[in-house]
């Protein structure tokens, strides 16, 4: 394919007939630390956090990354040594990202299912805000916060009712989705918030999907927060900052997703019109800030030439990436050598006992055993979503900078899996 196409171009292209991420050949990499083994540009992931401080500049705001999409440790030092806040959903990021120097007040605590403990715990380093999900959330946290003797700062995601054209499973804006307080019962849960001593409202937010690749969403989303922020403080209640969340989608394949930049210029038109460009903002980006800044490398390990179809059989396997196998997505695959002959139609599959378990359908494909390919745009929702399916181990993860590497994630062992098990005696 043409290397102008390739997702996390320029970090990622071809030499000759050699794939290097930034300065380094990915072969060397595979040969040095096995495979199936993730790879990332450090210089990929700063430059689309740019495009975002670009979008935001000369105004009052905060990049907060949403460390779901890869949480892995190395990353986030990338990503809070740049500044960024965080946005988490689970008490184990909490502790990943105090892990890496982040402070309690730079980080966001989203999610539907909080729990008590989890709740304690972000109070005590001192949390910045508590993106609330339901009115029954909000009780639980005022009395979390009485008992620790603490106010716990607070903003309320709201379910704006706006299809954000994605898939379903990522989809988080509609009536239908779990995600958020319904927009008719905003201004009531705001009530409900600024009554409890143990709660101080601070912000308002929002968040409609994942892998959005539509500008239109975003602003019809605006204009429903927009019209929200408006009745809640007409109602006594100040809103501090303006939470917009997330989603912007990546290129997978000939998705056109707006820059990010391009899109908070309109944004911000749209809120200076409305009299709100003065406000605090913030934003919490994930897989655009990572998913073109890695890939997996996997050695082929068998061609297996069918009736109607042809197999090729990889070390990677859907454990490694689960986004195939649960959201029917595409990934380019992109020889790590490219050869001369001509190409064959193969199902690119994993060793795992499944149907289920493919990482490409009909991909043309000049290889040979031994030979080794590369999962493009795999840096966002596959190391962070990975398992021990079959007792497989997670990959190993390394971080390029120019012609540096470092290995930050050893490959998982199966007696690092067995550790924490016991025989009963």
């Amino acid at each position: 394919m043409s290397e102008s196409l390739l997702p996390g171009h320029p970090h990622f292209a071809y030499r000759a007939s050699d794939l290097f991420v930034e300065g380094v050949r990915v072969a060397d990499l595979a040969r040095r630390h096995g495979t199936p083994l993730f790879i990332y540009s450090k210089s990929s992931m700063l430059d689309a956090l740019a495009a975002y401080q670009r979008g935001f500049a000369g105004r009052k705001s905060k990049i907060c990354y949403a460390m779901k999409a890869n949480s892995s440790l190395g990353v986030l030092q990338v990503f809070a040594q740049a500044g960024c806040g965080f946005d988490i959903v689970s008490g184990g990021e909490l502790e990943r990202v105090l892990a890496v120097g982040a402070q309690g007040k730079d980080i966001i605590f989203s999610g539907v299912g909080k729990t008590r403990a989890e709740m304690k715990r972000a109070l005590d380093v001192g949390i910045g805000c508590f993106n609330v999900e339901s009115e029954a959330e909000l009780e639980v946290l005022n009395e979390v916060a009485a008992a620790a003797g603490k106010v716990a700062p607070v903003s309320i995601r709201v379910n704006p009712d706006v299809d954000p054209k994605t898939h379903p499973y990522i989809s988080t804006g509609l009536k239908g989705n779990k995600f958020g307080i319904a927009h008719e019962r905003t201004l009531a849960a705001y009530q409900r918030a600024a009554s409890r001593k143990a709660l101080r409202v601070v912000g308002i937010d929002c968040h409609i999907g994942s892998q959005i690749t539509d500008e239109s969403p975003y602003l019809d989303a605006m204009d429903r927060v927009l019209d929200l922020v408006q009745s809640i403080e007409a109602a006594g209640i100040p809103l501090r900052h303006i939470d917009f969340g997330g989603g912007l989608g990546i290129s997978y394949d000939a998705d056109q997703p707006p820059a990010a930049d391009a899109l908070w210029a309109k944004l911000f038109a749209k809120l200076d019109a409305r009299g709100f460009g003065d406000r605090e903002f913030m934003i919490e980006p994930g897989r655009s800030l990572v998913g073109n800044a890695g890939v997996c490398v996997t050695e082929v390990l068998y061609l297996k030439p069918g009736e109607h179809k042809n197999f090729c059989i990889v070390d990677a396997a859907m454990n490694d990436l689960p986004r195939p196998a649960m959201y029917q997505a595409f990934h380019m695959i992109e020889p790590v050598t490219r050869r001369s002959e001509l190409a064959t139609h193969y199902d690119v599959v994993g060793p795992v006992c499944e149907s289920g378990d493919w990482l490409g359908r009909d991909r043309a494909l000049a290889v040979q055993t031994g030979d080794m390919l590369a999962v493009m745009s795999a840096g966002a929702y596959c190391m962070s979503m990975a398992s021990n399916y079959n007792t497989r181990g997670r990959a190993a993860e390394v971080l390029v900078e120019g012609e540096k590497s470092w290995l930050i994630r050893e490959r998982e062992t199966a007696a690092d899996q067995m550790r924490a098990e016991r025989l009963p005696t």
